[in-house]
């Protein structure tokens, strides 16, 4: 990529899409608005977004997208375009990790057969699944190197959730994690990093024994961290929060694709990464969930432990095209990450109806 975003030849075949998942909140009193249906109804039926699993949430899809310019744009117009049907109806859209205030559980669950029958097998579950996340899509050859990628990627997870990390405000309060979400998310039997698996069969194994043991109701339901998409020829990088604003989203889209891209190219040069436990990896989600950037993590090609915001800085000049990273990175610095930003915001506010307010123009910023 250069500078201003767009693709150079050399990374032109990576493509990237984004799915962003949103929250509705009541413009008085900050708590979610079961509004999605008539949302989408004065939408007319935009491809683009879509319904999620509760009726207080909203998902954008961006098409497949060549160079960082145009997930921009498209995340910039799928977001104005759903809060100005919100507005209509009297509610915010909010680019936010989970409810600031509180969950309604069941009863705002979407009337669509798949939710339900998830429902049916893991209602608890469901209850509490009206969290916000960013699925990124970047664009494979075959599923035989997605799965070779996959095992690439299982050390970076941690540091693409401290990065997008937007949901410390949960229950009218803060929860002193910078991504509640992921704890409330991780309770899932398959919301998991994905193995080392050795082939796309060995893969498919795994996903079906998932789904016949009843740990999954379908392929779409096998939740790992970052999985092989079953719809689409990508890999789909889902561990992350919905991010507060697009440039965050257009940062974590830029640093999925970069992660893949080093993955090849290591791969094409037999560079060798440190093979993680699950265990590890598990762990350092779980301090990446509690302290974002602050988070200790393990340098996986020098074995150091180190800041988040310090491997990153570290893997910089290891990526193909660093250049819009870096001054990407260099602002969120500047403006801090969107958990960061919410915790200033809570204590700016005095109410839950001004605080979603402030969560509603950030979305939009």
């Amino acid at each position: 990529m250069r500078p201003d975003g767009t693709a150079t030849p050399a990374d032109r075949t990576l493509t990237v899409g984004v799915e962003e998942e949103f929250l509705l909140l009541d413009q008085a009193e900050g708590g979610p608005a079961l509004t999605a249906p008539q949302v989408l109804a004065l939408l007319g039926g935009d491809p683009h977004v879509k319904a999620e699993a509760m009726r207080y949430q909203l998902e954008t899809v961006t098409g497949v997208c060549t160079d960082l310019a145009q997930v921009a744009e498209e995340l910039s117009r799928h977001r104005a375009l759903a809060a100005g049907a919100a507005r209509e109806l009297g509610c915010h859209l909010v680019a936010c990790g989970i409810p600031p205030r509180h969950m309604p559980g069941l009863s705002a669950l979407t009337a669509d057969d798949r939710y339900q029958a998830l429902a049916a097998r893991h209602g608890a579950l469901v209850a509490g699944s009206g969290t916000c996340g960013c699925h990124v899509h970047v664009g494979i050859s075959s599923r035989e190197l997605g799965v070779q990628i996959l095992t690439r990627l299982r050390p970076f997870l941690a540091t693409l959730l401290a990065l997008s990390a937007n949901s410390p405000i949960a229950g009218g309060g803060d929860t002193g994690w910078a991504s509640r979400r992921y704890r409330q998310w991780s309770r899932w039997p398959t919301a998991a990093p994905p193995r080392a698996w050795r082939s796309a069969a060995d893969y498919d194994a795994t996903v079906c024994h998932l789904i016949r043991h009843g740990r999954a109701l379908d392929e779409r339901s096998v939740y790992f961290h970052a999985r092989l998409s079953p719809r689409y020829p990508t890999v789909e990088l889902r561990v992350m929060d919905t991010c507060l604003s697009v440039e965050d989203t257009v940062l974590l889209a830029a640093m999925a694709r970069a992660l893949v891209a080093l993955a090849i190219a290591d791969m094409t040069r037999n560079v060798p990464i440190k093979a993680l436990s699950d265990r590890q990896i598990v762990a350092e989600l779980a301090a990446a969930a509690r302290l974002g950037l602050d988070a200790l993590a393990l340098d996986p090609y020098t074995s150091r432990a180190m800041s988040h915001r310090d491997l990153l800085e570290m893997l910089l000049p290891r990526l193909p095209e660093p250049e819009p990273i870096a001054l990407l990175l260099h602002r969120l610095a500047g403006r801090g990450t969107g958990a960061a930003r919410q915790r200033t915001m809570w204590s700016q506010a005095g109410t839950p109806g001004r605080f979603a307010q402030l969560l509603a123009d950030a979305t939009l910023s």
